[in-house]
Parts: C-alpha cells; sequence; structure tokens
C-alpha cells in the first residue's frame, strides 16, 4: 500500500498567503496542515501495512523537499518518494506524473483536506475495491460531487456541477485496490485531451472508469476541513480548534497574558504576548507574537507578528507581519455618530 499525497497546486484561491508558503505548510494551531494530514495517515501504517508515501509537487514547492522529508520522517514515515508537476494542468496530469507509483492499492489524500476520526479498516474488512470518501455540503458547486444509491454506489461523478444534482462531495481522499486501472483511465484523458475548465480532472477519469463499468463506494466522513480559500480556511481552524480544544490546554505555558480577556478555544504559541486585548473565541495565535490593544476573533495569526490598536474578524495575517493602527482619540456630545 502506498500513500500519493498530490500538492502541486498554486493555491492562488489562498493568496497572498501562499505567494511564500505552499498551502500545506500554513500552520494551523502551530502546525502545518501537511503534518496534520499526514498524522491522520499514519495512524492507518498498521492496519494497512503502508510501505511508501509518494509527494507529486511542482516549481514552487521544489525548494521545500527537505522540508517534506523531515515532517514525514519525524511522523514515521521512512520512505519517500517525490515526482513532479512543471506546469499546473488539474489534477490527473499531476496523478499522472507519479505513474511509475501507480501499481498495487494506493490511497489518494489531496494536502488541502483534513479528516477526523475515519476508519480506514473498511479496506481491510471488505471486498469493496474502490471508496471516495464524501460529505454532505451546501454548495456543491464548487466540488467535485458524486450521485449513489441507496447501498453507497456511485452512479455518476460530475466536477462542479451548476445544477445541485447531489450535496455528495469528494472530499480529495480515495482509496483504489488496483492503481493500474487508474493510471490507464489517466493517460487515457491526457492522450485524447479530456479537459474541464481548462485542465484534465481526476473527476473525468473516475466518470470514464465507472461507465467501463468498475464500481466505486461513496463513504462519508464525520469531520472533514477544506483549505481550499479564505473562508473554508478559517471556517476549518474554527473546527479544528473546537475538537482539539476538548482533548487538551491550547494555551502555551510560556504565553504571557497580561490585562486580557480570553474567549475559548483558542490557540496561543510559545512566547506570544497578549496585552489589554480581548481574544476569541476561534482565534489561532502562532509563536513570537505581539498582540496589545485589540480584539480579535474567528482568525488565523501566524508567527513573528506585531499587531495593535486593532478590531478584526474572519481575518488571516501572515508571518513577519505588522498591523498597527493609531489609537484614537474622540469627544462626542449626545445624539452622536460615529462609524468608521
Amino acid at each position: 500500500m502506498k500513500i500519493i499525497i498530490p500538492m502541486a497546486g498554486e493555491g492562488s484561491r489562498l493568496r497572498p498567503h501562499t505567494l511564500i508558503t505552499p498551502k500545506p505548510l500554513i500552520q494551523i494551531l502551530g502546525k502545518p496542515i501537511l503534518k496534520r494530514l499526514l498524522e491522520s495517515l499514519f495512524q492507518s501504517i498498521e492496519i494497512l501495512s503502508i510501505k511508501e508515501i509518494v509527494f507529486i509537487i511542482g516549481k514552487v514547492e521544489k525548494k521545500i523537499e527537505k522540508q517534506l522529508i523531515k515532517i514525514s520522517n519525524d511522523i514515521g514515515f521512512q520512505k519517500i518518494v517525490i515526482y513532479y508537476q512543471e506546469k499546473p494542468l488539474g489534477t490527473a496530469d499531476a496523478l499522472i506524473k507519479a505513474k511509475n507509483s501507480l501499481i498495487g492499492p494506493i490511497i489518494i489524500a489531496f494536502s488541502d483536506t483534513l479528516f477526523y476520526n475515519d476508519d480506514f479498516k473498511i479496506i481491510k474488512n471488505t471486498k469493496i475495491e474502490n471508496i471516495i470518501w464524501t460529505k454532505k455540503v451546501k454548495n456543491p458547486n464548487l466540488f467535485g460531487i458524486v450521485e449513489s444509491d441507496p447501498s453507497g454506489l456511485i452512479t455518476r461523478f460530475i466536477e462542479k456541477p451548476k445544477n445541485n444534482v447531489s450535496n455528495l462531495a469528494i472530499i480529495g481522499l480515495y482509496y483504489f485496490k488496483n492503481s493500474f486501472l487508474l493510471k490507464k483511465e489517466l493517460q487515457y484523458i491526457l492522450d485524447h485531451n479530456i479537459k474541464n475548465e481548462q485542465e484534465y480532472q481526476l473527476t473525468s477519469a473516475l466518470e470514464n472508469m465507472r461507465k467501463k463499468g468498475i464500481r466505486f463506494t461513496s463513504k462519508q466522513v464525520q469531520v472533514w476541513m477544506d483549505f481550499g480559500n479564505k473562508k473554508r480556511t478559517i471556517s476549518s481552524n474554527s473546527k479544528i480548534l473546537s475538537i482539539e480544544s476538548k482533548k487538551s490546554e491550547l494555551i502555551h505555558e510560556k504565553t504571557i497574558i497580561k490585562n486580557s480577556f480570553i474567549i475559548r478555544p483558542c490557540f496561543i504559541g510559545e512566547n506570544t504576548m497578549i496585552e489589554n486585548s480581548v481574544i476569541g473565541p476561534y482565534v489561532s495565535i502562532g509563536k513570537f507574537t505581539k498582540i496589545k490593544n485589540s480584539n480579535i476573533k474567528k482568525s488565523l495569526i501566524q508567527d513573528y507578528t506585531i499587531i495593535k490598536n486593532v478590531n478584526i474578524y474572519n481575518s488571516i495575517i501572515g508571518s513577519y507581519t505588522s498591523y498597527i493602527e493609531m489609537p484614537k482619540k474622540v469627544n462626542l456630545g449626545d445624539h452622536s455618530i460615529l462609524n468608521f
């Protein structure tokens, strides 16, 4: 068994945060998204006898190869294989770059998706040959989706449907018992120039395979976190905070809090100073950050950042950033309205 992680996308929907830092390395509660994904998958090693982990990266990610290997080794993955997608031509094109690894059973896990409490024993203890993990969503037009019968057998794959024919979104987690069949169909998609929105999509390959008689089963996850854009990243951060706060304290013992109020759940990293501020709920703050005279809720603040005299929500602020507003003095009489 191999795990294949495509992460060659440009992360354009999460710019400017992905201009320097590849999306899988953005910190969520003090830990890169990729590391959280690998930790979830590592729990399945003994169950599935996973032999290697495969990364598919783009030009931007080449500079982080050592980081990928270190993160993988720290978790327990020892055999690492890396392939390259020079141009972002879609998920099908990315996966065919790893064609030498598309042999035998595989799990494909996209690097901007996280899940909780999923039971991979289903792979070992069932005769199901292909599994597509899904989740019901309110806006299926933003995702690849599936239609399925009451037993979970998938009857159609559709990439970003214009009509709400189904609300079962593909979360970016797949199992193939025989990945050679997938490789064959991916190559067919490229050879025949079959594109969706100017890209070669994995969804197109899966639909072609289904039409040829290959069976796929939909399995819904309990909790799914998606980091495709700013809105979903902030929402996913809130979900993780809610889950992790029930397990352990999320405020580092070296955090300095002066005359401030913390509304949990919040994550505050090492050597961060909070002064004269209200933080939370659903705020993640990285290490060595300084916040003063501010009100912050439902936001992500990265490392080594300075924030003073601000009032923000639904926001993301990167590392090594300063956001300082001038304090305001006002003198208002009766029946006044002040609206900045």
